[in-house]
């Protein structure tokens, strides 16, 4: 099936109805370029300058869908023209022809029409001057420089405008887009941190609480149950001041709500007290120099989650800690027994390996975690090796929320 012609553009038709019109008021006002005493066939009259003209004006509707198509037959036109008395539209309407097929042709194709009206040009000027050897025939490369030549230069002008506006753009939206992915990360990365945050600083009170909830209900005996009333009292404050320091973190308190300071390794003594207070048994060694914040505070994160999952998940026994600087490394390996158990002292949400893990990938350490054989049986051991030289997602995983 034969392919069906694109409609022409609306502009194009009114450029092809103005040069009709134009040519034709021309014509009855009897504005030709050239006298009969130098047409070709001046035995005609002044008719057969209305067929150059009706086929430059049809051309002109292929300007933009057919701009090869319509310089081809224009050019033509504009040679049976110039054996007529000729008219100025045909003419006029040409060079448009010209100018179109530069911008809207494919670019090897303008640059073609380019070279080659220039070609024309040049040798319109040396030809005539070699053969008549008369000033009067450079006129002649003058007339074909502003016909052709002017028209495709402008044509090509326009054209590189045109394509390095577009450049421009697409470079602005790509500079948009890039700027919307990296805003679009950086929301998601800050909301994973302040989950891990979240989690690690509510999770180790409210496991405690659920523990000595459950064990306040279950046992008859009011000394368990008020101890078990003072440790639920105790986490319940210290959750609570942790979440408004959270709060205020988020919502942007000035001085008067200015963050916790960020926990250290020397914290590690205290946060061993508490899980013992908490019911677990827990030996801690901790050897270490000055340790740069973000792997201060990973060791510290990791420490405290590890725990938590003991005190829910380990059946009774001994948990050690164990925090060593070896090999331009901070290693942290924390062992608690393994075994079955009817259920979870408190429920998990499996987030807090998650975060571990985050926390150890953003600093470019390695992590791992899992039941391991050891002389007194099977025990859940986590590792984690976080290097103290500065990483790069190190700001995001040892900064306080801000």
């Amino acid at each position: 099936m034969a392919r069906r012609l694109p409609r022409p553009h609306r502009d194009d038709v009114r450029i092809a109805v103005a040069g009709l019109l134009g040519g034709l008021l021309l014509w009855s006002l009897g504005l030709d370029t050239r006298t009969a005493a130098v047409t070709v066939v001046p035995w005609a009259g002044r008719w057969p300058v209305l067929l150059p003209l009706a086929v430059t004006a049809g051309c002109e509707l292929l300007r933009r869908v057919r701009p090869r198509t319509g310089l081809l037959v224009g050019t033509a036109a504009v040679a049976a023209d110039s054996a007529t008395q000729g008219n100025l539209a045909t003419l006029l309407m040409f060079t448009d022809l010209v100018y179109a097929a530069v911008l809207y042709s494919p670019p090897a194709s303008a640059r073609r029409v380019l070279w080659i009206t220039g070609l024309l040009t040049v040798a319109g000027t040396l030809v005539p001057l070699a053969v008549w050897r008369t000033p009067q025939a450079l006129l002649i490369g003058v007339v074909t420089g502003i016909v052709a030549f002017g028209p495709a230069a402008t044509g090509w002008i326009v054209r590189d405008h045109r394509e390095t506006a577009e450049a421009a753009r697409l470079r602005a939206e790509q500079t948009a887009l890039l700027a919307e992915m990296d805003r679009t990360q950086a929301v998601a990365a800050e909301r994973a941190r302040m989950a891990r945050e979240l989690h690690d600083m509510v999770a180790n009170h409210l496991s405690a609480i659920a523990i000595h909830a459950t064990a306040a209900l279950s046992i008859d005996d009011p000394g368990t149950t008020r101890q078990a009333l003072d440790v639920i009292r105790e986490n319940s404050v210290e959750g609570l001041a942790e979440m408004r320091r959270l709060i205020g973190i988020l919502r942007g308190g000035g001085a008067d709500r200015a963050p916790a300071a960020i926990p250290t390794l020397d914290g590690l003594g205290a946060l061993a007290d508490g899980a013992r207070a908490n019911g677990l048994d827990v030996t801690l060694a901790a050897r270490h120099g000055k340790v740069p914040a973000p792997v201060e505070l990973a060791a510290y994160r990791i420490v405290q989650e590890s725990l938590t999952n003991a005190l829910k998940h380990a059946p009774p026994g001994r948990v050690h800690v164990l925090v060593d600087e070896r090999d331009g490394a901070l290693h942290i390996r924390v062992t608690s027994p393994y075994g079955e158990r009817n259920a979870p002292r408190a429920p998990g949400s499996g987030s807090g390996l998650v975060g571990m893990r985050e926390r150890t990938a953003l600093l470019g350490g390695t992590f791992a975690a899992g039941p391991e054989a050891s002389p007194h049986g099977t025990a859940w051991t986590v590792r984690a090796a976080l290097p103290l030289s500065e990483a790069p997602g190190a700001r995001e995983a040892g900064g306080e929320p801000a």
